[in-house]
């Protein structure tokens, strides 16, 4: 059986994480209140900001960065759209 979780980027109990997707204290926030939903809409934010702002993932400033904009996205008011961003027709 899954856990649940009161997820709180979508404001309902939906299935959590299997384990903590990140390191540290925010990775243990995370993994205690946001949803396996929740955390693959990030995965897509995080593909739109790597690639549209050519960020490194190696690169300090690069990591801090995302580290900062996955915490506005999934606790706060969402993250940065880049404004050149077009999303993919259907």
């Amino acid at each position: 059986m899954s856990r649940t979780v009161q997820c709180v980027k979508l404001g309902k109990e939906a299935e959590g994480l299997d384990k903590p997707p990140y390191p540290g204290e925010l990775g243990q926030r995370i993994f205690e209140t946001i949803s396996k939903e929740a955390w693959q809409q990030w995965m897509g934010q995080q593909t739109i900001l790597i690639n549209e702002y050519r960020i490194s993932v190696i690169d300090p400033k690069g990591r801090a960065f995302l580290e900062e904009q996955m915490e506005k996205f999934l606790f706060g008011a969402g993250a940065d759209t880049p404004e050149a961003f077009v999303p993919p027709s259907e």
